[in-house]
């Protein structure tokens, strides 16, 4: 996601630097580029959820060190893909803009 967002801020800094007093600014190949790099990255954090999910299920409680939370992983994933998928929308709306 990180690799996305620099694709694409990037590609605004190079058409800035070339941008002509009369020319406006256009969504180029790398703001494209680089959201699906940050779509991909949250649609792998929500797919991380779902294996993770499946192999814990598959433990039997013995199996579980003690003291392990099941739970944080899932959050942390939880959390990454929410807020990739917040940075895509935001991107998509002011991407140009800014």
């Amino acid at each position: 996601m990180a690799f996305g967002f620099m694709i694409e801020r990037f590609g605004l800094f190079v058409h800035m630097l070339s941008l002509q007093k009369d020319e406006s600014l256009q969504r180029g190949f790398s703001f494209w580029i680089g959201l699906a790099f940050i779509v991909l990255g949250a649609l792998t954090s929500a797919a991380a959820i779902a294996q993770y999910r499946t192999v814990l299920r598959t433990l039997k409680p013995v199996e579980i060190p003690e003291g392990y939370r099941a739970t944080l992983g899932v959050l942390a994933n939880a959390a990454v893909a929410a807020l990739g998928v917040a940075l895509t929308v935001y991107l998509f709306v002011h991407g140009a803009s800014l």
